[in-house]
């Protein structure tokens, strides 16, 4: 299996990306806008279907679904379940040891975060995301290698990183033939200043930075769930299915993904060029939907690529948040959180991260049109809101 590294350098506030240029024979690094600092991935494993029998997870505690819920979200009963994968053949190394960990219940958005969703909280608080806020070159400085010149003024205004298949067959080294940095692309315009989110109010929220998802969640009375929340109610009742679905590999019945020649033949056998509506596809064993494909999920915790080399001593892991410091080798400068999901991009030669167990380090500050979120809230949050209403 291939590790692809789909980094620039340093991040800040979105995909911000390193253009490396001789002048006057030294080499010089200018910042383009933020860094696109996320990791791709391909794997080279065999694509075919596999319909092997799944366990069910061990369910603990008051599995009984709390009355009165709150709208739009699901209860996800807690359990014990084995965490990562010491067995799927196309798992990265940052997917193992797997290990046992113990989730309380909690409640759980049954979808992604939409454009309408999203757009209530804007019109309530007045919100400013990431993406429509100039870079701070003074805090961009913290982040990036030492000795970086300061970017021109123009390249440090409002954009976001931007998908578009390319013309044919290119070097899946090169992201940059895909990606591009687009001013004026934020949530509110997904493809750039001239688009819009009025057509698609039941789409995923994208273009949303790590900060801006916790700033929806904290408003809506939510938070971010941790990697082991999102992977346990992933998995719908199942302890050991490669998809939330199960290990059925005809992707395009389930999930919306990049079906043909990646990244210039999409055949869109699912239905969806990118991102789809949120319930296009039938939900998880618990109701939820698109835990897999459309666009990737924030998660609250930092990301380490050896955090899970520390959970294997551990008999029981218990409610747990994440390591306490991030890192990743491939962007060092970078405070990283977890993604989880996969994306409309993602097919099983670049990217597979569909898979439940599948995890992705990208800088807090970044947000692309295939990034999203969904909150959780325990019941105790819950009550106390009621409470407060």
């Amino acid at each position: 299996m291939l590790r692809f590294n789909f980094i620039a350098g340093s991040h800040l506030w979105r995909r911000r990306i390193f253009v490396y240029m001789k002048q006057n024979s030294k080499q010089i690094v200018t910042v383009l806008g933020f860094m696109a600092i996320l990791l791709l991935f391909i794997s080279c494993t065999d694509s075919t279907s596999s319909q092997a029998p799944v366990k069910n997870i061990v369910l603990t505690g008051n599995t009984v679904t709390p009355v009165d819920g709150p709208p739009g979200m699901v209860w996800i009963p807690g359990g014990e379940f084995i965490m990562g994968t010491d067995t799927d053949p196309q798992r990265r190394t940052d997917e193992s040891p797997a290990h046992r960990v113990k989730i309380d219940g909690f409640w759980m958005d049954m979808t992604e975060v939409t454009n309408a969703e999203f757009s209530r909280f804007v019109k309530a608080t007045g919100y400013k995301t990431t993406s429509e806020i100039p870079i701070d070159w003074e805090e961009l400085k913290k982040q990036v290698p030492p000795g970086t010149p300061r970017p021109p003024d123009e390249m440090l205004q409002p954009a976001s990183m931007v998908f578009a298949k390319t013309s044919g067959p290119v070097d899946l080294e090169n992201y940059m033939q895909w990606w591009s940095f687009v001013p004026g692309a934020d949530w509110q315009h997904p493809q750039g200043p001239e688009t819009s989110v009025t057509a698609i109010e039941n789409y995923p929220v994208v273009h949303i930075s790590w900060d801006d998802a916790v700033a929806y969640c904290k408003w809506a009375g939510k938070r971010l769930p941790t990697e082991a929340e999102w992977e346990f109610a992933a998995r719908g009742g199942m302890d050991d299915a490669i998809y939330p679905w199960g290990n059925d590999k005809d992707l395009a019945k389930h999930t919306n993904s990049w079906q043909g020649h990646f990244p210039d033949i999409n055949t869109s056998e699912d239905g969806y060029e990118t991102a789809a509506p949120v319930k296009s596809f039938a939900p998880n064993g618990y109701g939820l939907y698109d835990m897999a494909g459309n666009v990737w999920e924030w998660c609250a915790d930092f990301y380490r690529d050896d955090y899970y080399q520390t959970c294997a001593d551990a008999k029981l892991m218990e409610n747990p948040n994440g390591p306490a410091t991030s890192y990743d080798p491939n962007q060092p400068y970078n405070i990283v959180r977890v993604k989880r999901g996969g994306s409309f991009l993602c097919n099983d030669v670049y990217c597979a991260s569909y898979r439940i167990t599948a995890r992705m380090a990208t800088s807090f500050d970044t947000g692309q049109d295939h990034s999203g979120f969904r909150g959780v809230m325990t019941q105790a949050m819950w009550e106390a809101m009621k409470k407060n209403k």
